[in-house]
């Protein structure tokens, strides 16, 4: 049987039986029954789509073993004889001396090791916290400096594609690539009906090396998993992942899609913006798609000599990330600095969508309760997350892992979330997973790589930027305008605790939600009214009540001792209403009573200064919610407490001397003093 990297997957993470007798190339719209060849592996004229098929990639390379050696030893030998220089230079303390060589000398390593390994430099020239300044400027370049192949091959490429010759599609096209790539190049040219186009042609060969290094590279996910007891993670799962994504980056019709569904989805978003595909120009090796005018997100000396703010295009960057990893769950899996730019007029431009991926709706949910649980300090919470997450599987015994997570992010949150960045995280996290069952799901390794690089390039404009500071107005947005029954929950967890309401935490929620451009405070009211009334805000109203209650009274106690200081100042009548320091001194829980009536006036004053805040909206809605049962029995349920504490007030005011008599602790015991007296004419 002869094998062909192109079929839909059929094996789990993992799996390692027999592959079967025949396989079947996906292509949209239609499945295709067809048995791998060898002439199929090495043939890049085919159009059919790729899909990652490892079963079937296994069982055409373990009979080729010579092949697979002689790669495996290509890549080893090189490798460690870099890492052996690296050595060297530390024993003769040579290694600052050597730097830029030994970084230039990685740089060409990686290039010729091809497209996989220059992901690996990718990734790693947006970590300037990680990687020295020398290395940042060399790896840089394999982002789109990269050695081109000849003007003649590519020709032939658009040739075979499109069916024309470049000269008779494009009415202009570059005589060299302006740009080159892991998986291609860039050429700039014209269409015949006069707009500025970029034209990707893919490398040549370029399934071959990919397909047999995924398949080595895979080969050692199973051996660390089977043979290193300290690997728990899913290493087969991860590496089939990013090798599926690889294989749709070779396939740029999924690329066209890819963009035309990102442009759908974000497009809109102020001041991101996403390039056209001509899809009549794009086939699977040939991708015609808008030309941008722009300069890399980390170029700063260019973005200032514009007037554009870095700065504010990586938190445009930023808040663009979060729907895509929260709300859609359709996401940019490569946002290396050579595919987002910066245009000139102050847009930040996302280029090349070959490498994208999905969340699922509960991963998505999972993910914004764990920032909740992690801001609110719930580390149980936190632990049940990560159950739900799929690191720790359900079985798992959560008792020592609860404490174990509450002094890792203790110490790392310290005294605020928004210190926090992602990589502290992941670093924090690799600590507990050598000691407790942790694996990291084959899903989440794209999203760490995603959220890592971002951050990278982030640090790199701003060296103080926190991108969780910069993501919490979104979540807190979420919390606020979200129906989903699981945000629904994080927010009463995050509103309540032991039954108390915390007027700080909500407080806190509509300052940074007020700070999301896209947050819609009628769209928030809205449907926090009909939550409110529904059947599962019961647990909410019920707290209501009860705050209205004491705050209510709190007010009427105070403009009662304001009356009894007119009369007494007046008619010298003395009432005896107790003075309302004492009153706060004797009882903690009247002081807190004031404190959350603080919070009230500071949450008012939040809503004026929000966008969008208008009065007279907001008492039009009065009438509605009056005729409603549930603030009917609201209403009832107001009433019959107020009565209760008034009427116990009076009791032990004018009934009861006895001062251990405390039927309300809110009131101090009553003294001859407070007794109602008449001036002497009066009496």
């Amino acid at each position: 049987m002869e094998v062909k990297p192109g079929a839909t997957p059929t094996l789990e993470a993992g799996q390692t039986t027999n592959p079967p007798v025949s396989t079947t190339i996906t292509v949209p719209g239609q499945p295709i029954p067809e048995a791998f060849e060898p002439s199929a592996i090495a043939s890049d004229a085919d159009s059919t789509a790729l899909r990652y098929d490892p079963a079937a990639i296994a069982a055409y390379y373990r009979r080729r073993p010579a092949e697979v050696y002689g790669r495996f030893l290509g890549i080893v030998l090189p490798l460690a004889h870099f890492f052996l220089s690296l050595w060297w230079d530390r024993q003769r303390n040579r290694v600052k001396a050597n730097e830029g060589r030994r970084a230039v000398q990685l740089r060409e390593l990686l290039t010729r090791l091809g497209p996989a390994y220059i992901k690996i430099g990718q990734a790693l020239s947006t970590r300037p916290d990680v990687v020295p300044p020398l290395y940042l400027e060399e790896l840089g370049k394999l982002q789109d400096q990269l050695p081109p192949f000849p003007n003649e091959v590519a020709f032939r490429f658009i040739e075979e594609e499109l069916g024309a010759p470049p000269q008779e599609i494009y009415a202009e096209l570059s005589e060299r690539p302006l740009a080159a790539a892991s998986l291609g190049q860039v050429y700039k040219g014209k269409l015949k009906t006069g707009e500025t186009v970029a034209v990707k042609v893919q490398r040549p060969d370029l399934r071959e090396q990919v397909t047999l290094d995924m398949y080595l590279l895979r080969s050692i996910a199973i051996w660390a998993q089977q043979n290193i007891k300290r690997v728990r993670s899913d290493l087969v799962g991860i590496m089939d992942e990013f090798a599926e994504r690889i294989f749709e980056e070779m396939d740029y019709n999924q690329e066209a899609r890819n963009a035309e569904l990102f442009a759908k989805l974000y497009g809109h978003l102020k001041d991101i913006y996403v390039p056209k595909i001509y899809r009549e120009y794009t086939r699977r090796r040939v991708l015609t798609m808008e030309w941008i005018d722009g300069v890399k997100l980390t170029d700063l000396e260019k973005i200032r000599a514009q007037n554009i703010d870095a700065s504010y295009l990586v938190e445009v960057g930023v808040q663009c990330s979060l729907r895509q990893l929260l709300e859609h769950g359709f996401f940019h899996a490569d946002p290396h600095p050579g595919n987002l730019l910066a245009t000139p007029a102050g847009k930040l431009a996302y280029l090349d969508f070959g490498m994208m991926s999905t969340i699922k709706p509960y991963q998505r949910y999972g993910l914004i309760e764990a920032v909740v649980h992690l801001v609110n300090r719930d580390f149980e919470g936190l632990a049940k997350d990560y159950v739900k997450l799929e690191f720790l599987t359900p079985e798992t015994d959560l008792t020592p892992i609860v404490p174990a997570l509450a002094n890792v992010f203790s110490n790392a949150l310290g005294a605020s979330v928004a210190e926090l960045n992602f990589k502290s995280i992941t670093d924090q996290l690799s600590e507990l997973m050598y000691e407790y069952p942790f694996r990291v799901p084959a899903y989440y390794a794209l999203i760490i790589r995603s959220l890592v690089t971002l951050e990278g390039i982030a640090i790199n404009v701003d060296p103080n930027f926190k991108v969780l500071s910069k993501a919490y107005p979104y979540v807190a947005k979420r919390l606020l305008t979200d129906k989903a029954p699981e945000l629904r929950s994080s927010l009463r967890d995050l509103l309540f605790k032991d039954g108390d309401f915390r007027w700080n935490r909500l407080e806190n929620l509509l300052k940074n939600a007020r700070d999301n451009d896209d947050y819609n405070l009628s769209q928030a009211l809205n449907q926090g009214l009909e939550f409110l009334f529904s059947e599962r805000g019961t647990f909410i109203r019920d707290r209501m009540v009860d705050e209205i209650v004491k705050n209510i009274d709190l007010l009427s106690q105070e403009a009662a001792q304001n009356a009894n200081s007119v009369l007494s100042e007046w008619f010298g009548l003395k009432v005896g209403f107790p003075n309302s320091q004492n009153n706060n001194s004797s009882s903690p829980k009247s002081s807190q009573d004031r404190k959350n009536l603080e919070h009230l006036k500071r949450i008012w004053g939040i809503l004026q200064e929000t966008p969008g805040f208008d009065a007279m909206e907001l008492a039009s809605l009065i009438p509605q919610l009056i005729v409603k049962p549930e603030t009917q029995r609201m209403g009832q349920q107001i009433v019959g407490s107020l009565a209760q504490r008034t009427l116990a007030r009076l009791i032990r005011r004018f009934l009861l001397t006895d001062s251990s008599d405390n039927l309300n602790p809110n009131i101090s015991p009553m003294t001859d003093r407070d007794r109602p007296s008449l001036p002497a004419g009066y009496r």
